[in-house]
């Protein structure tokens, strides 16, 4: 008998340390699942942040998901979306240095912040430093 198909959309990360870890490569290889990055920003002598769909039976996810969190992994299932209320945005652009997405973005000739959503990954950075709370998480009930 087949078993399902499992699939979630994740946010991990990771340490220094663990950086410089294979743990992508693990996850295929360790635990049969299959993963399609979404967005990245790695560097081995730094903190690094990754959104990452992970794909397999539910059985070896939960084994992955406990293999990275062994390893130091810090691991969000990713099931939000970010608003913006626009009539409170100051436009101060601190929202700007944090998103790895470049899904916020400083206009020179406006100097007014662009939020593109198509290409939020939802890491929820911006929502935490937002001094007017313009930035808003918004809970998805379809992950």
């Amino acid at each position: 008998m087949q078993q399902k198909k499992y699939s979630k959309i994740i946010s991990l990360h990771f340490s220094p340390e663990t950086s410089r870890s294979p743990m992508m490569y693990n996850l295929a290889k360790k635990f049969d699942l299959t993963f399609n990055i979404l967005k990245a920003r790695i560097d081995p002598k730094e903190e690094g942040h990754m959104i990452l769909e992970l794909s397999g039976t539910e059985e070896d996810y939960r084994k992955g998901i406990s293999y990275l969190q062994e390893h130091g992994v810090s691991v969000q299932e990713v099931a939000q979306s970010i608003s913006r209320d626009e009539e409170s945005c100051l436009h101060c652009g601190l929202c700007t240095s944090l998103c790895i997405a470049n899904a916020l973005r400083l206009d020179l000739e406006t100097r007014l912040v662009i939020f593109e959503s198509s290409r939020c990954t939802a890491c929820s950075q911006c929502t935490r430093v937002c001094p007017v709370k313009a930035m808003h998480v918004e809970i998805n009930g379809d992950f």
